[in-house]
């Protein structure tokens, strides 16, 4: 899978009374299609899945994959506590055809070590269903030397950096650089979905069809059909350790040091703003890529650092992306807040 570009991490809708509200979720999710992300991530911490029971879980994965247009890509965070229950959440983000899952590995803050951390995340690659990227906690950061073991892992494929600064990326980026492998990519080089590669397969099957004009004569009764779609054409691209940035103060460093994107909180509040940083600094103007960045760095800076979900929920609200409010003991922003959030957004509405 094609690691690159800009990633979305959802918030999760609810009703004022706390229930889920899937139907929210899926107009974010469709609405979030139609913006230049190269992919959606749904139950990151951003979304509250540790406020979420498992059939609620199943059901955020399902509505999300229901409604994003089939070109564009789908993370799933999966983690769990053990490796059985992250298995299993695995098993369910491939049945819905899901291109890659999260791992947030255990946190030292806890009392796990780093052999604890690398011996899950390696039992879990050996018996993944789908691709692994690793997930940084937010305020914890994953050592170079435990991202440099793991990055050889056929299935796990990269790595967003959230706690980790600018060497961190630049040792693993030189370490690995003897890691290759193949990824599926569309004649332009834009990622391939599964979903994209499950119409093609579709499609073959579909070989055989027969249009109804030429179905004349011998009493045979013609039905009316539409056409298969035809096939996507694809090609091979070859690509190494991919590392995505996670937070938005060191966002544009890390992609001049190495990234291929972003993955920031700020994002799906302000996609076209977070996109727009990305696309100055791929065209190699970074004159234009300061200016862009330091439009969205101060907004970002209260919204992700100090707001937090609710933050970013609200600022959603004012951008035609249902936020609501967190689910408790998640508390919503007091109306002080409200106008802050109001304030900070007022340049940029999508």
């Amino acid at each position: 899978m094609l690691l690159e570009g800009l990633f979305l991490p959802l918030t999760t809708p609810f009703y004022g009374d706390g229930r889920l509200y899937l139907r929210k979720l899926e107009h974010n999710a469709e609405r979030y299609s139609r913006t230049l992300a190269a992919g959606l991530a749904v139950l990151t911490p951003t979304g509250e899945p540790a406020r979420l029971n498992d059939e609620e879980q199943r059901l955020a994965l399902k509505s999300v994959a229901e409604f994003t247009a089939r070109e564009t890509l789908l993370l799933a965070d999966v983690s769990r506590e053990g490796v059985r229950g992250t298995l299993e959440m695995l098993e369910v983000a491939a049945t819905l055809q899901y291109d890659a899952g999260l791992l947030r590995l255990p946190r030292l803050a806890n009392g796990a070590t780093a052999e604890t951390q690398r011996t899950l995340a390696q039992a879990v690659a050996d018996r993944s269903p789908l691709p692994l990227v690793l997930l940084e906690e937010w305020n914890e950061a994953l050592s170079a030397e435990l991202l440099l073991a793991l990055a050889t892992h056929p299935q796990i494929i990269g790595w967003i950096a959230v706690a980790s600064g600018l060497e961190t990326v630049r040792t693993v980026l030189e370490g690995t650089t003897g890691v290759s492998r193949e990824v599926t990519v569309t004649p332009v080089f834009a990622a391939v979905t599964n979903r994209m590669l499950q119409q093609r397969s579709a499609a073959a099957g579909a070989a055989n069809y027969i249009a109804a004009e030429t179905l004349v004569g011998g009493g045979v009764t013609a039905l009316a059909s539409a056409a298969p779609e035809p096939a996507i054409r694809t090609r091979v691209r070859r690509v190494g350790f991919q590392v995505l940035a996670g937070r938005t103060e060191s966002s544009l460093a890390m992609l001049r040091g190495g990234a291929r994107g972003t993955m920031l909180p700020f994002s799906i509040c302000a996609p076209q703003a977070c996109h727009e940083v990305l696309a100055a600094w791929k065209d190699d103007d970074q004159a234009l890529a300061d200016e862009k960045y330091r439009r969205i760095a101060g907004a970002a800076g209260v919204l992700e650092e100090q707001m937090g979900v609710a933050g970013l929920k609200a600022a959603s609200d004012l951008n035609g992306y249902f936020g609501g409010a967190p689910r408790l003991p998640g508390l919503p922003l007091l109306r002080t807040q409200q106008i802050e959030v109001q304030r900070l957004m007022g340049g940029m509405r999508n």
